[in-house]
């Protein structure tokens, strides 16, 4: 039995599947240690089928089929010997394509009125009684084929693989023509009708042989891609999958570990919440993320974020007109005297912000909740002029829109906890109240839109700004988070990936 990764468009579902070091029996079972699911509905595998013809056109122009020798005894020849050598194929056209989601088994693809014209040189001899015969001649052989591939999906070898043994060729057509001779005898009839046998062996051979090859050139690519996606510096998140996908008849879903990774640390899902019936299939995508992990009290988010706090990626650094022109804005409240001096008299007043500790993320039907501990230091020239420290908690949304990720915030809660002036308590009433106003009318805004533009280079930084999503959402639930979205797959990915492939020569390395 042949295994190999899935065919076509199947493929790009594979980005979601990754690697693991165990597979548990069912899916069931792996309910409360994933971290991450992803559901890719019928309608997205439309889309995606849509790019399979040209997966299919690579693998019939870019077999290499081999040559054959061969004999047989036939009467009145005696024994016929004879070899195929220089088989290329010619223009090719595709009909239409069809696939289905089969439950419980696999998808079913079916590509109709494959036609090709195969040109080569045939050598062959006999001798009989009748007539005695040695020569070499160019051929043409005319066909049209229809192709069926019903890969099965399990997990195995530490990722979703797919059985793709159930590949078959039926020849429609398929006729053999020597030295474009339209209108053979019947000898040379009889003589290429068992050729055909042969013939057909060595298509269906290399044909499937190919769409294999290139359907594991294409699974290595994606899942490359998925990992440095799902990765940058020292922080990455582990997809390995926990079981085999679960094939519906609306929608292929993958479970997957969600584990964060930071430099020798690792978290740990034990007390996931999924349930199926939590997804629809209205949607061509959706991403289901756990809140709860290991231990209890943690979330699914904070490793995150603990992990950019502990990488120093939550630091904030403004200076110069800057900062200056952030004082611009209209405040109700009095502007100190300390405060206009640093940005009026200092040639260059510096600003630094950095979270204190790890944000607390929580999420509820209600929203996402944003606890941030936070140190400001104010510096104008040689000394700090203002240190002061926060918690600040806001309910964030977030929203995707012209390939630029958008923050939305509302505070709920903003305490100033400690400040200091030239290193002594600020204890000035009015002061402490410019410092709260300060934060909640230009410090939440500065860093949430630095957080949009550093979250949306990550983004183009990952390749997302290729794909063509619309109408994204972002539901935070009990327990878990729910990311549901449309796209559309760009055609020329996939003629850029066939281009890179089919010119490498590692591609016709053996």
């Amino acid at each position: 039995m042949m295994a190999g990764r899935l065919p076509p468009w199947i493929l790009v579902v594979s980005c979601l599947f990754g690697t693991c070091d165990g597979c548990l029996p069912d899916a069931r079972s792996a309910y409360a240690s994933s971290g991450a699911v992803c559901r890719l509905t019928y309608p997205a595998a439309v889309v995606l089928n849509e790019k399979t013809t040209k997966v299919m056109e690579a693998a019939f122009q870019h077999a290499r089929y081999p040559s054959v020798k061969a004999e047989k005894s036939v009467l009145f020849l005696g024994t016929v010997s004879y070899g195929l050598d220089n088989l290329e194929i010619h223009n090719l056209t595709i009909g239409r394509s069809s696939f289905k989601l089969v439950a419980g088994e696999g998808i079913s693809m079916e590509i109709s009125n494959i036609s090709a014209i195969f040109d080569g040189t045939i050598r062959y001899g006999y001798g009989s009684w009748l007539a005695s015969v040695n020569q070499s001649v160019d051929f043409e052989i005319e066909s049209q084929i229809d192709l069926g591939i019903h890969p099965k999906l399990y997990c195995g070898q530490g990722k979703v693989a797919a059985d793709t043994s159930s590949c078959y060729l039926n020849f429609d057509k398929l006729r053999l023509h020597l030295q474009g001779d339209k209108r053979p005898n019947w000898l040379k009839r009889l003589f290429t009708d068992f050729i055909m046998f042969t013939v057909k062996l060595v298509i269906k051979a290399q044909i499937c042989k190919e769409i294999n090859k290139v359907a594991n050139i294409l699974a290595d690519f994606i899942q490359e891609r998925a990992e440095e996606f799902l990765s940058d510096g020292d922080i990455s998140v582990d997809i390995g999958v926990t079981t085999a996908p679960v094939i519906t008849a609306n929608y292929i879903e993958s479970y997957h570990k969600g584990f964060m990774k930071y430099k020798n640390t690792t978290t740990l899902i034990h007390h996931s919440v999924f349930n199926p019936s939590q997804l629809t299939d209205h949607r061509m995508l959706y991403f289901w993320i756990s809140e709860l992990v290991f231990p209890p009290q943690d979330q699914v988010l904070r490793p995150m974020v603990t992990a950019a706090h502990q990488d120093g990626r939550f630091q904030l650094n403004i200076a110069g007109t800057d900062l200056t022109d952030l004082f611009k804005t209209h405040f109700s409240s009095s502007v100190p005297d300390f405060v206009r001096k640093c940005l009026l008299e200092t040639s260059s007043p510096q600003l630094h912000v950095r979270t204190s500790s790890p944000p607390h993320i929580s999420t509820s039907t209600f929203g996402t909740t944003v606890r941030a501990e936070t140190s400001g230091r104010l510096r104008c020239g040689a000394q700090d002029t203002l240190v002061f420290q926060t918690v600040i908690s806001t309910n964030v949304t977030a929203s995707y829109a012209d390939k630029h990720l958008f923050l939305h915030s509302k505070p709920s809660q903003l305490l100033v906890r400690h400040a200091e002036l030239y290193h002594h308590p600020l204890v000035d009433e009015a002061q402490l109240e410019f410092v709260e106003e300060a934060v909640m009318r230009i410090g939440i805004p500065k860093v949430l839109s630095v957080l949009e533009r550093e979250i949306t280079r990550l983004l183009d930084k990952q390749g997302v700004y290729l794909f063509d999503i619309y109408n994204p959402e972002v539901l935070p639930h009990d327990g878990f988070v729910l990311i549901q979205m449309d796209f559309g797959f760009p055609h020329h990915l996939l003629v850029d990936f066939l281009k890179r492939t089919l010119q490498s020569p590692a591609y016709f390395h053996d």
